[in-house]
């Protein structure tokens, strides 16, 4: 058995985060982009596209592909190499991030916040989070012996 390949998960990662953000990006500024500025209208909430939020959620989304990532080099060895091994580890992903807080913001925040706006995400995370895994797991490879 050998070790995770730190610097091939941080730049498996850093793909990984990349489709990530690529897909956010569509998600969030497009598909949800107006239904997300009339709830900030309602409440008055300050624009979140200025710099410090974005890039904020830029910077975790690419740890959130790190992690992805790292997750597959650490389940590689039982799974076995490949596609199939990158979608389980995205699936994880996929409930630990998208799921959780889609739950925790519909019903956490039931009334406050859209339907649309805390389950859509959810849903586009099923797709996104193995995508992202799989494309990031392309670049990993296992340190020689």
């Amino acid at each position: 058995m050998t070790g995770i390949n730190v610097p091939r998960v941080l730049a498996g990662g850093l793909v990984a985060g990349t489709v990530m953000n690529a897909s956010e990006a569509a998600l969030h500024g497009g598909v949800l982009g107006t239904a997300a500025r009339e709830l900030f209208a309602r409440y008055q909430v300050p624009d979140l596209t200025t710099a410090t939020p974005m890039v904020s959620l830029i910077l975790v989304t690419y740890l959130l592909g790190v992690t992805a990532v790292w997750l597959y080099a650490a389940i590689r060895p039982r799974f076995g190499p490949g596609a199939r091994t990158a979608v389980i580890a995205g699936l994880a992903v996929w409930v630990l991030a998208h799921v959780w807080s889609g739950v925790y913001l519909g019903m956490g925040f039931m009334g406050l916040i859209t339907p649309e706006l805390a389950f859509v995400p959810i849903l586009w995370g099923l797709v996104e989070a193995p995508l992202g895994t799989v494309a990031g797991a392309w670049i990993y490879r296992e340190t020689p012996v």
